[in-house]
């Protein structure tokens, strides 16, 4: 059966190209091999979907450190302030939170993915449940690759244009299983190294996993690289304790700034009182101590820790548990601030890229038409999303930059 053309992908990407397509009189078919369109934008910003950053394209610049440039052309497409409107015009009403982060005012991703599913019913968009096994490929005279349609174990389906957008390697339970690396290396593309970015982070120390489930807010995290003694990121928010070490929006933050990972290049100083100098710190401490002059040492950090953190810190201290604080000597204590000023952690690398939000690396961006998101080597190609190799800090932004390459995408389909 001959489409006007096919979308693999029914993720953020895929949806927003065949909207598009579908606004300019396109017959769209469109193949999502799950049973539900749009399930890794039902799991981000923790099942509220953080769908954009509310900035301008400079700003958003910014926080693009992998081939920002070749996102010009679709931002100016299908800006951040074109997602806030687009998502409001159809029934989605948005706030703006810390960090510029834009969230449905329903803390719901599921209204966001119905929305999108609501108007791809509108439009009349054909979607259908089936898993893509290759694409159909025939060549011109002049021996370059064309697309004709795509494959489906037995099926085929027919169109003279296709677009990959099937996410990259990251949460395969929603589908983002890696196949569209593979579709575009069968049309001729390269493919630059895939690792994983936004990701928790294995940690060679073993008292995070005492810690497990300890979340922490207000700290700052900054993250060393050992090779060269530089401070690759720096920042306060909120970051978690695991059984494997942390996690949590500060550390995923972090791992964006990991190149090259390997066991022991990175390490992590965790600030527990970043609002407070070290002699304020220790004015706190000696308050504190006063109060509880005749507890013991281990007894004496209720108003100042967690609880789940006291053993670690005072294990970490040596200063002995029982020790009473009255006793405790100013040297101790300037451990003591040290310590809270500056937990250390050892980076074992990352965890596997399946746990990764991102993927980063992909399919070469000099082999792709940034103004329509065409193929340079495959005629009749669309590739967008994440599986470009384009990678962005958290905070919306690559959630947009799926929605602003699919839209440009669903222009030129």
């Amino acid at each position: 059966m001959q489409q006007d053309t096919i979308i693999i992908g029914g993720g953020a990407a895929g949806m927003l190209a065949a909207i598009a397509a579908c606004k300019r009189g396109r017959k769209v078919l469109l193949i999502e091999k799950k049973k539900h369109l749009g399930m890794k934008v039902l799991i981000t910003g923790k099942g509220r979907c953080n769908i954009t950053n509310n900035c301008d394209t400079d700003e958003f610049m910014k926080n693009v450190p992998n081939n920002s440039k070749f996102l010009f052309s679709s931002l100016g497409n299908f800006s951040t302030y074109d997602t806030i409107d687009f998502f409001e015009g159809i029934g989605v009403p948005l706030k703006t939170e810390r960090g510029r982060r834009v969230f449905p005012k329903s803390d719901k991703s599921l209204d966001v993915v119905n929305s999108l599913k609501r108007q791809l019913n509108l439009l009349e968009c054909r979607v259908v449940t089936n898993t893509v096994t290759s694409l159909i490929i025939d060549r011109n005279t002049d021996g370059q690759h064309i697309v004709k349609g795509v494959k489906c174990g037995d099926d085929k389906y027919f169109s003279n244009t296709v677009l990959i957008a099937t996410g990259g390697k990251s949460y395969p339970s929603t589908g983002s299983t890696g196949d569209g690396y593979r579709f575009a290396k069968q049309a001729g593309h390269s493919i630059k190294e895939l690792s994983p970015s936004l990701i928790p982070l294995e940690i060679v120390e073993k008292y995070p996993r005492r810690m497990m489930g300890l979340s922490l807010k207000n700290i700052e995290v900054n993250a060393i690289d050992n090779n060269t003694g530089k401070t690759v990121y720096a920042d306060r928010g909120e970051m978690l304790f695991t059984h494997f070490g942390v996690s949590g929006p500060l550390i995923l933050s972090a791992s964006a700034h990991m190149p090259n990972m390997s066991d022991g290049r990175y390490s992590l100083e965790i600030d527990l009182k970043p609002a407070l100098s070290e002699e304020e710190l220790d004015a706190r401490i000696l308050r504190d101590f006063a109060q509880f002059q005749n507890r013991d040492f281990i007894n004496s950090l209720s108003k100042l820790l967690p609880l789940k953190m006291i053993p670690t810190i005072v294990g970490l201290s040596n200063i002995p548990a029982n020790t009473k604080v009255n006793q405790i000597t100013r040297e101790q204590r300037r451990t003591l601030c040290n310590l809270l000023k500056c937990l250390p952690l050892t980076i074992k690398g990352f965890r596997p890229i399946e746990e990764a939000v991102i993927t980063r690396g992909g399919v070469n961006v000099n082999e792709i038409n940034p103004k329509t998101m065409q193929s340079k080597i495959c005629s009749g190609l669309f590739i967008a999303g994440e599986l470009l190799d384009i990678d962005a800090y958290t905070g919306g932004y690559n959630l947009q930059i799926a929605f602003s390459t699919g839209y440009t995408a669903g222009k030129y389909l």
